[in-house]
């Protein structure tokens, strides 16, 4: 029915609603990004799955969030159910065979599948900024807090590596606003909070290491399909800023680690954002133009990204433009903006005479879209109402026993259980605090030596005891100094950041 070559998604209908032809995704195409719409219960999930599964056979690696637990069961074998065995006849899948997918399951909080970490300096002071929603004011002191970690070799792994940072940079404000301008410890102690809140949400299991290594989610088998790497997000979704800065920072890497391609027979890899209007909601125009940026460029990577979301108008113009595959599932139109959404959504396929496209939005069944996908050359294809064809793998979530298994199996299993906590700027500080505290008792036994008398209850008869003025450093600050100034100038290597503020790996 169609060649490896390409991805079946169903068939186009006729307007007396017959048969009319397949339609598929040109896997030559599929770094063109796309967009998977439509109202709660309306079919998007079977969609994703559909194309999930399509991707997998051709041998392309794929990333996606579950959000409800229902993509799950893309894991397990198909079984033959009336509805399912009906649709596969109106869209003539013959045969239709059940499938299983070779799946990685991971979580954030490590209890669903595999932990997934990334450290402190990966993630960078843009997306953390976007994290912790900081004032613009905030933002300038932890751009500071990573330019000083930078320049005096202070690996931020963990949260409490940057809790560490900035306790030191409240301790030195006035030396750092000198160089870098306004620090403030009012600032500092507010991102001191914000940090406490996000250790209290969990964010704690996320930062650290080892770090996830992007190889492991372009994984292939042995029998040439592409690994499906699936995030665990309906605990995560409880903190959506943190989902959100968690796959804005998953493309940033990918990114930044993946050579120049070009156009491929099929994409490397393929990442479905599911919600996709919290990867926008609330965001700064910087951010919002990054990731613009970045979705616009890393389709010379060979990766292709898909937005899932229920309304078109949740995705920014500029973005939007650059997705080229399109599923458009039933949208409702009783409130204005509803109304807006549908004649969006509309006015971005390709008219088709046999319909009005904005009437056909609002009365599509379950299960049904409108379809275009980019034909030949990468122009878009005239928009089909299609019926979406039934997946090979199960319908729904998979019980905890059967996801346990899959997790012992992974290829994976044992790589990410236990975090790991090697020296960093936290060790480093505390150390040298002590080595300074150590230098200044010192320096104050030598000076209280028997070489003097002192009389009890006054400092110092002579002249000659330990008090200092003011205006003098004691030793402690003096050894502070040179050792940050040492360090500073011991890293010898210039600090790459990417696209959206991370730390480039291997640079």
């Amino acid at each position: 029915m169609v060649d490896e070559t390409s991805i079946f998604i169903g068939a186009s209908r006729k307007p007396d609603d017959s048969y009319q032809r397949a339609e598929e995704l040109l896997l030559r195409y599929g770094n063109r990004h796309g967009l998977v719409t439509g109202a709660t219960g309306t079919g998007k999930t079977v969609s994703l799955q559909v194309l999930a599964e399509g991707f997998s056979n051709a041998g392309v690696p794929v990333f996606c969030a579950d959000i409800k637990g229902d993509l799950s069961g893309i894991s397990m074998m198909g079984e033959a159910k009336d509805f399912l065995v009906k649709r596969a006849e109106q869209v003539k899948l013959d045969p239709y065979q059940f499938q299983e997918f070779p799946v990685i399951f991971w979580d954030l909080f490590g209890e669903q599948g595999h932990p997934i970490r990334a450290t402190i300096s990966e993630m960078g002071p843009l997306l953390l900024s976007q994290l912790m929603n900081l004032t613009e004011a905030q933002e300038g002191v932890m751009n500071i807090a990573f330019r000083i970690a930078d320049e005096e070799g202070l690996l931020l792994l963990d949260l409490k590596d940057l809790q560490a940072l900035l306790a030191n940079i409240a301790e030195r404000a006035d030396e750092l606003s000198a160089r870098y301008g306004n620090v403030t410890k009012p600032s500092v102690g507010a991102i001191q909070r914000t940090l406490l809140v996000l250790e209290s949400q969990g964010a704690a299991n996320f930062f650290g290491e080892p770090a996830l290594r992007i190889a492991d989610i372009m994984r292939t088998t042995r029998d040439g399909r592409g690994a499906i790497s699936v995030l665990a997000a309906d605990k995560l979704m409880m903190n959506p800023r943190l989902y959100a800065t968690f796959l804005l920072w998953l493309m940033s890497e990918l990114f930044e680690e993946l050579p120049e391609v070009g156009d491929l027979d099929r994409p490397k890899l393929v990442f479905f954002f599911d919600e996709a209007h919290l990867l926008f909601e609330d965001a700064p125009k910087v951010l919002i133009d990054r990731v613009e940026q970045v979705v616009r460029l890393i389709r010379s990577k060979g990766v292709g990204v898909y937005f899932v979301t229920q309304n078109p108008l949740d995705i920014p113009e500029k973005v939007l433009a650059q997705l080229g595959n399109r599923v458009q599932h039933a949208l409702r139109a009783y409130t204005p903006r509803e109304q807006q959404a549908v004649r969006s959504a509309a006015e971005t396929f390709r008219p088709n005479p046999d319909f009005d496209c904005a009437t056909a939005i609002t009365q599509l069944a379950t299960g049904e879209a409108l379809v275009s996908m980019l034909e030949d050359k990468g122009v878009p294809a005239m928009v089909q109402r299609t019926l979406i064809r039934p997946p090979s793998s199960r319908l729904g979530p998979i019980t905890p026993e059967e996801r346990r298994k899959i997790i012992a199996e992974s290829p994976v299993a044992g790589q990410y259980d236990e975090a790991v906590d090697r020296e960093s700027a936290f060790e480093m500080l505390q150390k040298k605090a002590k080595e300074a505290q150590d230098a200044e008792a010192q320096a104050q036994q030598q000076n209280s030596g028997g070489s003097r008398w002192t009389i009890p209850g006054f400092d110092d008869v002579l002249g000659t005891g330990n008090r200092r003025s003011s205006n003098r450093q004691t030793v402690a600050e003096a050894a502070i100094k040179s050792v940050v100034r040492s360090v500073g100038s011991s890293v010898g290597r210039a600090i790459v950041r990417g696209i959206l503020g991370s730390l480039a790996r291997g640079r």
